[in-house]
């Protein structure tokens, strides 16, 4: 086996570290590699300014230690796959179009473009095999905030990294900081690994959409967005992570999910950018724990499926065990009531959460299925305990469920007039080695009043 080729971008042109742009030598080390049949551009240690980077096929990106790349703010400086004459883009894959909310759909104006400017990013792939972005400590990618008032919510700028159609994907040990829109946009890339990544401030830390066989491993999210984000997913591992949002924890949908051994955990050190002034969002400010700004924890699992894209596998088999849990409004959101714009495409068909300890929750869980897939919910040694003043919180708001099992569940401060609230018709519950000051007659009540609950 031939030698792994290594290219040191400096070596392709000048890497000035006073503000003027670097992204043409670094892209020109990039093509280089790829001409050659692949292996590793190494970026130095220092301050670079770039506009957007494209990876190729076979090639990693290796940042090394205390290499810090800062994306321009300009966001006309991000359409890196239009004028690619190496591996020409599609023109139909294109578009410089604004997001315009398709409200039927739940999605977007040329969200299905792969080329368009909602998917721009300082440093993307597209369709290509076996690509990496490896950082060595210090190593940081830094959006800048960039304001795009043409993007998502009229503000919402490039992603920090965005993987599209690619096949073996691997990201590991830099820090996204003040993301324009998402840190990590992986979309139909399949045998993906994220590892010892961590993102502060910005949006979501990784949001995936219809891949396979994702793995996400010793991560730290500290987002103003949702953490671990995405649907139409199978075969997805989050394990070993610190998650701190002011969002969910989880915004989820997928195929085989299991989540392991994470420390979910509120207040949020940043806060939710959506809630900034206009003035704000322009002057790309940052977002620590503002005066008036929200950074509680909404939900630490909410379920998400919505249309943007079909979804070819029956969401389920989602697992959440040996987790801690601390501060989160919610413990669980799955709402199929029919006003959850995020959650109106194919339902979740059963969850269940195993070892869990979740101390400090505000909010009931809510389950409520679709009457077509009803729900199966398990959980097995869980506590819960509420947070003071919300003593007299029901545990669980329920419709649409074929099976409810509380197996050594315990609520030790829980004093609600019921565990379970359900309405319509009810499914099966099995209760067993309940610790609760409920009396037994009370555990499960069907509703009176319509059923009410908030959209996140």
């Amino acid at each position: 086996m031939s030698e792994r080729l290594c290219f040191d971008a400096a070596d392709f042109g000048e890497l000035p570290q006073d503000g003027t742009f670097c992204d043409e030598t670094i892209q020109k080390a990039i093509d280089k590699c790829f001409l050659e049949g692949g292996g590793e551009v190494r970026i130095p240690s220092g301050t670079y300014r770039i506009r957007s980077v494209r990876l190729r096929s076979r090639v990693t990106l290796h940042l090394m230690e205390n290499c810090v790349i800062e994306g321009s703010r300009d966001v006309n400086d991000y359409f890196i796959l239009k004028n690619d004459t190496l591996e020409p883009v599609d023109g139909s894959e294109l578009s410089e179009g604004p997001w315009i909310r398709n409200k039927d759909m739940g999605a977007f104006t040329d969200f299905d473009k792969l080329g368009s400017r909602w998917h721009n990013g300082m440093i993307r792939a597209y369709k290509a095999e076996n690509v990496a972005i490896i950082g060595e400590k210090g190593s940081t990618l830094n959006g800048k905030n960039c304001y795009d008032e043409f993007g998502e919510e009229h503000y919402r700028g490039p992603h920090g990294i965005s993987m599209i159609c690619c096949k073996g994907v691997t990201l590991k040990g830099y820090t996204v900081i003040n993301s324009g829109n998402w840190a990590n946009h992986v979309m139909r890339c399949e045998n993906v690994l994220a590892e010892d990544i961590e993102c502060r401030a910005g949006h979501d830390g990784i949001h995936m959409t219809l891949c396979e066989n994702v793995v996400i491993r010793n991560c730290r999210f500290y987002t103003g967005d949702d953490c671990v984000a995405g649907f139409a997913n199978r075969n997805l591992l989050v394990e070993d992570c610190e998650i701190n949002t002011a969002c969910s924890a989880f915004r989820l949908g997928g195929t085989n999910v299991l989540i392991q051994r994470c420390n979910i955990f509120a207040p949020a050190k940043y806060s939710f950018r959506g809630g900034m002034t206009l003035e704000e969002k322009i002057s790309g400010a940052d977002a620590p724990q503002l005066p008036g700004h929200r950074f509680n924890m909404l939900s630490v699992y909410t379920y998400y499926s919505d249309f943007s894209v079909k979804i070819p596998w029956q969401p389920g088999n989602v697992v959440i065990r040996d987790c801690a849990v601390d501060g989160a409004d919610r413990f669980l959101h799955f709402n199929f009531s029919g006003n959850e714009r995020w959650q109106k495409n194919r339902p979740l068909a059963d969850i269940k959460f195993i070892n869990v300890d979740a101390k400090n929750i505000s909010m009931p869980l809510t389950a409520y299925g679709a009457a077509d897939v009803p729900l199966e919910l398990e959980m097995n040694n869980v506590k819960v305990t509420f947070r003071e003043g919300k003593e007299d919180t029901v545990f669980m708001r329920a419709a649409n469920f074929k099976k409810i099992t509380l197996d050594n569940v315990s609520l030790p401060n829980c004093r609600a007039d019921t565990l379970i609230r359900y309405w319509g018709e009810p499914g099966e519950t099995v209760l067993h080695g309940l610790e609760t000051l409920i009396p037994e007659k009370d555990l499960v009540k069907k509703a009176e009043e319509d059923f009410v609950c908030k959209a996140i």
